[in-house]
């Protein structure tokens, strides 16, 4: 590994430089046909940088969409994995509690009704 290639990486403050590292040191662990000890702490490290950086980017996009659409009277939409309201009475700020939706349970057969009886 370069020296200035350790200061780029080091210095890296934008989404793109970091993502690019991450992609970079991916492909090489990938390409690699066996480990390479020597260089792995350094790749581990600036990874972890590199991961740092672009969540802190993240964060700070999903913030600041969160508050312009607050400031505009909007709802944010909901996080990654979590469900959408399937009703109208389950959307935010509406009264109606929201339940898990069930089966009903099977209807009992009488006793003594033979329809159900298997010999």
């Amino acid at each position: 590994m370069t020296n200035s290639r350790k200061t780029d990486d080091a210095n890296m403050r934008s989404f793109s430089d970091a993502y690019g590292v991450l992609q970079r040191h991916a492909e090489t662990l990938r390409d690699q046909s066996e480990p390479n000890i020597d260089d792995l702490l350094t790749i581990v490290t600036e990874s972890v940088q590199a991961y740092q950086v672009c969540k802190e980017r993240i964060d700070a996009v999903e913030a600041a969409l969160k508050a312009a659409l607050d400031g505009a009277g909007m709802a944010a939409s909901t996080p990654t994995g979590a469900a959408a309201p399937e009703r109208a009475s389950d959307a935010p700020g509406k009264s109606a509690p929201r339940t898990a939706r069930q089966a009903p349970p099977p209807a009992k057969a009488e006793f003594g009704d033979d329809d159900d009886i298997p010999f």
